[in-house]
């Protein structure tokens, strides 16, 4: 049997609502890997926000920060930071708006706000144990890969309008992600492939969310679950299961990756 590379979006995919892992999730990479598959990650998350997950998985390579940060068993192959005049100025605004932000690198992130509703609202969903510590001049000394601007679904527009250098991709009701314009989970992909030598036909890509359409359009055995948002489904060739219920084990048997 031919070799394949499935990547796996983690929130609403790997993870369900509760942020746990399905133990028929967990049986079906393994059985993925016992098969001599190779099994990814393709996250918004940062790298840090799921090095538990990656080690309960034994998985060495994952597109982070929905493409801009990227390892290919165990090496950094990729990275696309954030342009760094242009997140000043976007943080101005944001600060004439009273829209906190924050800023993460690979290692860590800082808020340019000690304290704020939206990021204790939106970060607590994740359920992790980092949360932002205060550091307003964290993006002037390092590389960035993502920001986080803390604002309501009626407030991103004028963001988008006004800063071309960045995309913006909403991920909660009161927090959006920043991410440099054209950097996709999609382009992150296409570095791991390139780099491993896979053929297209033998990649797969399962996702949910509105950060994942890039990845479920570009990659032909995509598939959606069936909690996706309803334009990652349309984005989608396959239209698997919620992840509650068994849906990675159900989409894997669908596109015939297990029997």
């Amino acid at each position: 049997m031919t070799k394949k590379i499935i990547f796996f979006d983690i929130d609403g995919t790997l993870l369900d609502h509760h942020k746990q892992l399905p133990k028929s999730t967990r049986e079906a990479i393994h059985l993925l890997k016992k098969e001599g598959n190779e099994v990814a990650i393709a996250t918004g998350r940062a790298p840090f926000m799921f090095e538990t997950l990656r080690k309960e998985l034994q998985i060495d390579t994952f597109v982070s920060y929905n493409g801009q940060y990227v390892v290919s068993k165990n090496k950094v192959i990729y990275t696309n930071p954030l342009d760094k005049k242009a997140l000043q100025l976007l943080t101005e605004e944001a600060v004439l708006n009273h829209h906190p932000i924050a800023y993460m690198d690979h290692e860590d992130m800082k808020a340019n706000v000690s304290h704020h509703d939206y990021i204790t609202e939106s970060i607590h969903t994740l359920k992790i144990e980092h949360f932002p510590t205060y550091d307003p001049h964290y993006f002037k000394e390092r590389e960035t890969y993502q920001s986080l601007l803390f604002c309501q679904e009626n407030e991103e527009a004028l963001y988008k309008e006004k800063f071309k250098h960045f995309d913006f991709v909403r991920w909660h009701p009161v927090s959006v992600d920043v991410v440099p314009a054209g950097g996709t989970k999609a382009n992150g992909i296409a570095k791991v492939v390139e780099n491993l030598g896979f053929e297209q036909e033998h990649v797969f890509a399962f996702g949910d969310g509105l950060n994942d359409i890039e990845m479920l359009t570009n990659i032909p055995n995509s598939v959606a679950m069936g909690n996706a948002h309803n334009l990652a489904k349309k984005a989608a060739r396959y239209i698997t299961r919620p992840v509650d219920r068994d849906g990675i084990m159900h989409g894997l048997k669908m596109v015939g990756l297990l029997a």
